[in-house]
């Protein structure tokens, strides 16, 4: 580590122009890489912590668009049936309402069926087979109507 005296005598030669020893030079030449170095991680380390804020300050927003695209795709496909909201009851009585599905199993697991097409034992229900984007924002209405 240089000292204190080598670096103000280098920063006086190279002023006046006078002699500079080795180690002038050699302290000199430390002291600016570590300053150097100190003033990149900081750079880095703000440039980091930027574009992390930004990430996490988009999460809330594409959750509640998806919440939303969740609850108009049941709104528009299930809402004839099934009850999609926290109160009223299911139209159908075999048609569980929404908001308890997550009482009968985790509704991550209706992941796949939905994906590749969900099916039941009775007629009423229609047969419905959704893209990943649907399948994702019908699963986030899901589970906000969790408690």
């Amino acid at each position: 580590m240089p000292t204190h005296n080598s670096l103000l005598n280098a920063r006086k030669y190279l002023k006046t122009g006078g002699p500079v020893t080795v180690v002038d030079l050699r302290s000199l030449t430390e002291t600016m890489d570590t300053r150097m170095a100190s003033f990149m991680n900081r750079r880095f380390t703000s440039g980091v912590v930027v574009v992390l804020s930004a990430l996490i300050a988009s999460i809330p927003c594409n959750a509640a668009t998806s919440v939303a695209a969740g609850k108009a795709f049941a709104q528009a496909n299930c809402a004839r049936c099934h009850s999609i909201d926290t109160s009223t009851p299911s139209s159908l009585a075999a048609a569980p309402p929404f908001r308890t599905l997550h009482k009968r199993y985790p509704v991550e697991s209706l992941e796949e069926a939905l994906g590749e097409g969900i099916t039941t034992g009775h007629p009423s229900m229609p047969e419905f087979k959704l893209d990943p984007g649907q399948v994702g924002d019908l699963i986030s209405f899901l589970k906000s109507l969790e408690p």
